[in-house]
């Protein structure tokens, strides 16, 4: 499936925050987990910017998504910057309570945050903190563990294992932007999670804001 996507705006100042409007999907995860690629084979188009360098998002960005055939678009991507990156995590952990935590705490179009983790490496801290932000904030989550393609089978069966064991109320996705494979079943939560939105605004008998 590929839908059809619009840069809407930067926002490095809550003050700069599209106005409340449709259903969002926020994406957060460390540096170079391969945030960009998720977000890009969901789109079908490179819509976030690749690098090979860690920590070059430094703001949020907002997309907003419509299927083809559709008048209108039905929801909005927000990419946030990575975190954990020796050089500028220091930087990126000041910018937080500016733009980042108002975003997670504030924003009632926020509807599904997905935390990607890398399925190569062994749980870390800064993904656990992030988590337990998501938790405190009653905000709902779904774990995506990236890169499965570059793991064995056993080796995938293992990661995944150690993952649920270390977040064993995360909700866990394996998913391979090279391959594909995860894709139908991410955009599939998605969709669930956007029209339960809707669907609560509407029988409230209010719109978003």
């Amino acid at each position: 499936m590929r839908v059809l996507s619009r840069f809407m705006a930067s926002a490095t100042d809550a003050a700069q925050f599209p106005a409340p409007s449709l259903p969002e999907i926020a994406f957060l995860g460390r540096s170079n987990v391969g945030k960009s690629s998720v977000i890009n084979s969901l789109v079908g188009d490179k819509v976030a910017r690749t690098s090979s360098t860690p920590g070059r998002t430094r703001a949020i960005n907002f997309f907003e998504i419509r299927w083809p055939g559709k008048p209108r678009p039905e929801l909005i991507f927000a990419d946030l910057p990575g975190y954990g990156y020796a050089k500028i995590s220091r930087e990126i952990s000041q910018e937080w309570p500016k733009f980042i935590e108002p975003y997670l705490n504030e924003r009632a179009t926020l509807c599904l945050s997905i935390v990607l983790v890398d399925s190569n490496v062994p749980p870390q801290q800064s993904d656990r903190q992030l988590l337990d932000f998501l938790t405190a904030s009653d905000r709902e989550f779904l774990l995506v563990a990236t890169k499965s393609d570059r793991l064995s089978n056993n080796q995938l069966s293992g990661a995944l294992r150690t993952l649920t064991q270390e977040y064993p109320t995360a909700r866990l996705l394996p998913f391979s932007a090279k391959t594909g494979a995860g894709r139908d079943e991410l955009w599939k939560r998605i969709r669930q999670v956007a029209q339960q939105m809707t669907e609560t605004e509407a029988s409230s008998g209010t719109s978003l804001p």
